[in-house]
């Protein structure tokens, strides 16, 4: 007896599915005593049916026709201990997503005890077991097809009464726990590009489109503490704060990966909820509000005008809705300082009643959770005040102003985030497929090109308005363009949303609303307290904009970027004389190329969260005592990157087809009679242990460790536009003649005598390679910067003061040739600088801006 129940059995065999199902069979409760014999046999059930469903269909079988799965919800109810909980989910989750065969699937889902198992009254308060049973829900989810999903549904006169699947999982949607969100987002996404009609229909039924409201209500919280943290983080650049602002930002983009995921399902009534939910949730109520000229007070708007230009791009770039688009771009156009919150109505049209919540009032309203998913959703949205109504609570009058006003303000007055921001929200409109010509060309962002080939285009098919603008000098209103769509959607802000707008802008030419933005995008490329890479992003702007056969710059145009390219040669001509002249060609080279690339690139390749946090501008440091290398190296930089960006916009706005390389000349051979020659240097530069000449060296003393001092020859020189400083020792054996020890860059070294010790020469040592441009010292915002290069220093001792007068005058005439060098090889980029200041621009059009 006692041997038969120890005889071995095969593992994976009918008989230990046998085995298995006769003893749960047997179980009449299951507590302390049982469970692991129960877990265990519910772990090993699910191995074997995984193994049967690959290799042998009467594993299966068996399970069917022994009602196995009846079993476990049975053992589910008569179970007292919360192990079997789990590992029933886990057995049900193993199995299901690992059957392959439709037959076995559709046995599972044909009954009621999927459902069952869904509806089951688990204790939640335990996160392992919620865990494990999003699993199971998320795994039968994976499953679903159009013949699957109608196993799990309640049908009544062929419309869906219940789908517990759905219905549980969304109770979890706005969990605390992030990896549950995710994954009830990816259960509902299954079901909803199932594309059934019946359970479509049952999703965006009232009773249920709570859950895409809420969702943006959620979405709506996640952006107000965005901006706090987004605001924290502009004062502390700390890596942490940058880290949970990186954090933040992933998680603000999946959500919009989410909504925009939902509404490619198809689902019309589910596509509208969610575009009037992101209006008039956040929107209209949030995001405009906070786009006001001057400083923005967060407590009073609820988010800053970083956080509410990174949004608006995220928005239009992920939700793919032409009619949120085109809404939104209208919206821009409108009076937004007339709008308050001053009324609460349900989405439904019925008016609540009426009072003047705060926005901490609102935010505590708005907190979505699993216990408040079924609340009545109450919606904020702003309505319009008369002219003579909008006065701040102190009886002062508001500034009206627009959207798009306040866009064009940043970009001439702001600072960098919101210059960056600007440009960054402009590119995007210009780039949203989605939204209509029309639009474009009533914010001001509308290529002269596709105007002319609009244009043309109803000139051809006899349309007079086209014919008319296309050979008149004076461009008038596009009778069936401009005007009648922005109507159209400027008519649906105030008979859908009740917001009665009307733009002063849509009976302007749309010339007018384009000079608006040149003007603006011309003064931003005259300002000297925003960051190159920022300025790179407004001459891409701007080369989309201009044509490409005739100038449209007005006088004033043309002669602030004169002006401004005047300015920016006199920095690039200090900087020869600086302290990095021997990188400075190198870097003009490299910077001109990729300016090219950057302005005829079809799309701004910018990422829109690189506004949150402005790049890394070395012209608002200060220097301690102007003795950084490390940080006149990146003004270098910055001073070079504008002025190739001036040198290009002068080109393309002229016309003419960007250079591929500056025109520069290229390096002479060095001098015969020179201080490089005499000491017999090889052309490719000093190195520790070469033999150099003594004839031009000066003897002194140098200690590199504390009272050691050590004799050396101190030599400068200069070889085209690189230049040395180097320490050599005499070589014992050949007189006048020594090994170098010691070379540094010779540009930057500042040499000058002390004022105590007239025999004494001090020499600043900066690095001799370029690493500040090195991406790894930045981070990905361009704002926490790893500790940079430290400059070294040489204090060398001569013999007598007319000694170190020598050694500093050398040094001083090796530094002033290397300097007229790097001039001399820029000169014929200087000289293109005269050729585009003598080319007049003005005379193709008058000032014709407003």
């Amino acid at each position: 007896m006692w041997f038969s129940f120890w005889r071995s059995r095969d593992r994976f065999s009918l008989d230990e599915l046998r085995y298995l199902t006769d003893q749960l069979m047997k179980v009449q409760i299951v507590n302390e005593v049982n469970k692991d014999f129960v877990i265990e046999a519910l772990r090993s059930i699910a191995e074997l049916i995984t193994y049967g469903d690959q290799h042998d269909a009467a594993f299966f079988e068996f399970f069917m026709e022994k009602q196995v799965l009846g079993e476990f919800v049975r053992i589910l109810r008569i179970s007292r201990t919360l192990f079997v909980s789990l590992q029933l989910l886990q057995t049900m989750s193993i199995m299901i997503q690992n059957l392959k065969s439709e037959h076995s699937i559709y046995y599972m889902f044909c009954n009621e005890h999927v459902n069952c198992l869904i509806t089951y009254s688990f204790d939640f308060q335990n996160e392992e077991l919620l865990s494990y049973y999003i699993s199971f829900l998320r795994a039968i989810s994976g499953k679903l097809n159009k013949d699957m999903i109608s196993l799990l549904v309640k049908t009544r006169n062929d419309e869906v009464v219940s789908f517990p699947l759905y219905v549980e999982a969304i109770r979890f949607a706005f969990h605390d726990e992030g990896m549950i969100r995710t994954a009830v987002r990816a259960l509902t996404l299954n079901v909803y590009h199932v594309g059934d009609q019946a359970v479509n229909k049952f999703v965006a039924s009232n009773q249920h489109a709570d859950y895409f409201l809420n969702l943006i209500k959620f979405f709506r919280e996640q952006c107000i503490s965005f901006s706090v943290l987004v605001s924290n983080a502009s004062k502390n650049l700390r890596t942490e704060s940058t880290s949970s602002l990186l954090s933040a930002i992933d998680e603000i983009e999946d959500n919009l990966y989410y909504i925009s995921d939902v509404i490619s399902a198809g689902i019309p009534e589910v596509g509208r909820l969610i575009m009037d939910g992101t209006l008039t949730l956040l929107i209209f109520p949030l995001i405009l509000p906070s786009l006001r000229k001057g400083d923005v007070n967060i407590q009073e708007t609820g988010l800053g005008a970083a956080t509410s230009l990174y949004l608006l791009c995220c928005i239009l770039r992920i939700v793919k809705i032409k009619d949120l688009a085109n809404t939104v771009a209208s919206a821009l156009l409108c009076h937004i300082e007339t709008f308050a919150l001053r009324s609460e109505l349900k989405l439904n049209g019925h008016m609540s009643d009426h009072g003047s919540p705060d926005a901490s009032q609102n935010a505590e309203e708005s907190n979505i959770g699993p216990d408040s998913y079924n609340k009545s959703l109450q919606v904020t949205i702003p309505y319009p005040i008369s002219t003579s109504q909008s006065r701040t609570a102190d009886g002062n009058l508001l500034q009206h102003f627009t959207p798009r006003e306040a866009l064009l303000s940043f970009v001439t007055c702001g600072d960098d985030v919101q210059v960056s921001g600007s440009l960054s929200l402009l590119a995007i409109l210009l780039q949203t497929k989605e939204l209509d010509e029309s639009m474009l060309d009533a914010l001001g962002i509308l290529p002269q090109r596709k105007q002319h080939k609009k244009l043309l285009l109803q000139a051809l098919v006899g349309e007079e308005s086209g014919e008319e603008q296309l050979f008149s000098s004076e461009s008038t209103v596009v009778k069936d363009g401009i005007c009648s769509e922005l109507d159209i959607y400027l008519q649906k802000l105030k008979g859908q949303y009740g917001l009665s707008c009307s733009s002063p802008m849509a009976g302007a030419s749309p010339r007018v609303h384009r000079f608006q933005v040149l003007d603006a995008l011309v003064s931003l490329l005259c300002r000297s307290n925003i960051s190159a890479e920022t300025l790179w992003d407004g001459g891409w702007l701007l080369h989309q904009l201009l044509p490409h056969s005739k100038a449209e710059f007005n006088s004033h145009h043309a002669r602030l970027l004169r002006d401004s390219l005047h300015n920016c040669t006199r920095r690039l001509l200090e900087d020869t004389r600086g302290t990095w002249p021997d990188m400075l060609v190198t870097v003009l080279c490299d910077e001109w190329r990729k300016c090219k690339r950057v302005i005829e690139a079809s799309s701004l390749r910018k990422d829109p969260m690189c506004m949150l946090l402005p790049p890394y501008n070395p012209a608002s440091e200060e220097l301690v005592s102007g003795e950084s290398s490390f940080i006149a190296g990146e003004r270098m930089c910055e001073t070079v990157k504008v002025f190739v960006l001036l040198h290009h916009v002068h080109i393309f706005s002229l016309g003419r087809i960007l250079l591929d390389q500056p025109p520069l000349l290229s390096q002479v051979d060095i001098p015969e009679e020179s201080r490089a020659k005499n000491a017999g240097v090889n052309p490719s530069g000093p190195k520790p242990g070469i033999e150099i000449n003594l004839v031009d060296a000066v003897p002194c003393r140098i200690a590199f460790e504390r009272g050691k001092e050590r004799h050396f020859y101190f030599l400068s020189f200069s070889m085209g536009s690189s230049g040395w400083v180097a320490l050599a020792e005499e070589l014992v054996t050949k007189p006048h003649h020594g090994v170098i020890r010691v070379a540094a860059p010779l540009a930057g070294c500042n040499p000058r005598r002390d004022d105590k010790h007239p025999r004494w020469l001090h020499l600043r040592i900066r690095p001799s390679l370029f690493s500040f441009t090195d991406a790894a010292m930045h981070s990905a915002h361009g704002k926490v910067k790893l500790r940079a290069l430290v400059d070294g220093r040489w204090i060398l001792a001569f013999r007598d003061e007319e000694s170190c007068k020598a050694a500093l005058t050398m040094t001083l005439e090796e530094i002033r040739l290397q300097s007229h060098e790097v001039e001399r090889r820029l000169k014929p980029l200087l000289e293109l600088e005269k050729d585009l200041d003598s080319s007049n621009p003005t005379q193709s059009m008058e000032d014709k801006s407003s």
